[in-house]
């Protein structure tokens, strides 16, 4: 496939050399070292009066990740590549590595130490929820009384596995949670034990995930040596056509760099059709930048972050913005208008194809979920392809929302062209089971009664965000990452199929 994909190497890091305008140290240093005992000159010439911009501090450009990074560190000026310490704004953990940063954060600071903030940090059960397995429920029980003992303001418990909405406290996936709950704000440092952490960077915030020893640090001190990424920056514009979502765009970088294209990098997005997109669209681009190894994801605020967050939270933010010269180490153009639809088979999401040069791959079931594709915005768009085609899925198609709010907004929000029907209305006409509870589901496997789970070698088209061998549950199961138009015609085909198929 012919590369859709242009880097400009005028962008490259490094191509200027950096001028010393204001006194550097190490060259005084450098100088006093070398310099001869002759004495040159007693008196400097004179020389014209110098404006304060010339003989003060020199600014110096920076992205928004070098920013948010500076003010975190109480730093006038960062360089990608210095470790500085960071003040974090919010930590967040959930019941797979929450325990075992809880069990580090009391053998380090001591039985009976406190957090440091108990309004900072942010505790969510979602993976391993719905299940008989012991030791899930143990672990789930292990933050409960750890949130009790610290006076943790913010846990989202669930205690009824029978019927979660008999559980106000519970919300699902963390990601999606910490989005609607308003713990996302610009300018902001947000740290969690979950790699898709990043997703967090669609409200022109850093965020990245940690290990449990690292978050066990932040939990006792607030604080956490970092090192400044450089930043990839990505140029999209033209106009999103109406078969595409964000999933498709970000398929379509991570095939192009690859998985490893930005290990420790910074991935920000800019242009007129990230400005069109809604902020869960942007999640979705922030959520799988890890699979291209990035450091963090980042879309600027807007005023479309701004009306998200105005219902969300009370707290004030200061959102930054790259210099107009700042450095990117690449910059990379996309017409998104001349794009089709993508699906990365398996087993690595960088493994991109057209969806429709796999339409001769049967498949076995359908999921739609998690924190890439079990947004509100994701159910709506499957529906759509439901509606356009009239007709029932071929094989079973499993529906997970992310979350409390998405589920009723499945069964509440009007699908637009419908005449009033809901997304659970549309899904029950089309043979899609019930949607279930909200979690991360199958998408990280689980025990082997989670709901969706792959328990055979069958073949899957998915929303989630990867597809590694084993990851949804059986070893051998394959797995195709698709967008939900693209998951929707798959359902109603059998076949990996375009969703222009039905669109247009």
């Amino acid at each position: 496939m012919a590369s859709l994909l242009n880097a400009s190497s005028s962008a490259i890091f490094g191509a200027k050399k950096e001028l010393c305008v204001a006194p550097c140290s190490s060259m005084a240093h450098r100088s006093r070292r070398h310099a001869s005992n002759k004495v040159l000159a007693v008196m400097a010439p004179a020389q014209s009066p110098r404006t304060p911009s010339a003989s003060g501090s020199v600014k110096h450009a920076m992205t928004m990740t070098e920013k948010i990074l500076a003010r975190a560190s109480e730093k006038s000026h960062l360089e990608p590549g210095e470790n500085v310490w960071v003040n974090v704004d919010v930590l967040m953990t959930h019941d797979v590595c929450g325990p075992g940063t809880i069990g580090i954060f009391k053998k380090e600071f001591g039985q009976n130490a406190q957090v440091w903030d108990r309004e900072k940090i942010v505790i969510i059960p979602d993976h391993y929820i719905f299940t008989s397995d012991e030791r899930a429920n143990r672990n789930v029980d292990i933050l409960r009384d750890f949130c009790l003992e610290q006076n943790i303001k913010y846990f989202y418990d669930i205690i009824d596995l029978s019927n979660f909405k008999a559980n106000p406290d519970y919300k699902g996936v963390c990601h999606i949670a910490l989005a609607q709950e308003g713990h996302c704000r610009p300018g902001e440092v947000l740290l969690g034990t979950d790699s898709h952490t990043c997703n967090a960077g669609a409200f022109g915030q850093f965020a990245t995930g940690i290990g449990n020893t690292d978050a066990g640090f932040v939990m006792g001190t607030g604080k956490l040596l970092l090192k400044v990424p450089p930043t990839l920056r990505f140029v999209l514009d033209g106009e999103m056509p109406n078969y595409l979502l964000a999933k498709d765009l970000i398929l379509q970088i991570i095939g192009e760099i690859t998985v490893a294209g930005a290990t420790y990098k910074s991935m920000e997005f800019v242009g007129s059709t990230i400005q069109g997109l809604n902020m869960e669209e942007r999640m979705t681009l922030c959520n799988m930048v890890v699979e291209a190894g990035g450091k963090n994801g980042v879309v600027p605020a807007d005023e479309v972050t701004f009306k998200y967050l105005e219902d969300k939270t009370s707290k004030n933010f200061e959102p930054v913005y790259s210099d107009d010269n700042a450095r990117f180490i690449q910059e990379y153009r996309i017409d998104v208008s001349k794009l089709e639809p993508l699906v990365a088979k398996p087993h690595s999401p960088d493994n991109r194809a057209l969806a429709r040069e796999c339409k001769d791959v049967k498949i076995d079931r359908v999921y739609i979920g998690s924190c890439t594709g079990g947004k509100t915005e994701d159910f709506l768009a499957a529906a759509k392809v439901f509606l356009a085609s009239g007709k029932r899925v071929k094989v079973p198609t499993f529906l997970v929302p992310a979350t409390q709010k998405v589920w009723m907004d499945i069964y509440s929000l009007p699908v637009p062209g419908s005449g009033g029907k809901t997304c659970s209305q549309i899904f029950e006409e089309a043979g899609c089971d019930t949607p279930a509870s909200p979690s991360c589901g199958a998408c990280l496997g689980g025990p082997r009664d989670t709901y969706a789970r792959m328990n055979d070698p069958q073949v899957c088209v998915s929303t989630t965000n990867r597809n590694f061998p084993g990851r949804m549950g059986h070893k051998e199961g394959q797995i195709y990452l698709a967008s939900p138009y693209t998951a929707a015609a798959s359902a109603l085909s059998g076949y990996v199929t375009d969703p222009r198929d039905f669109l247009m």
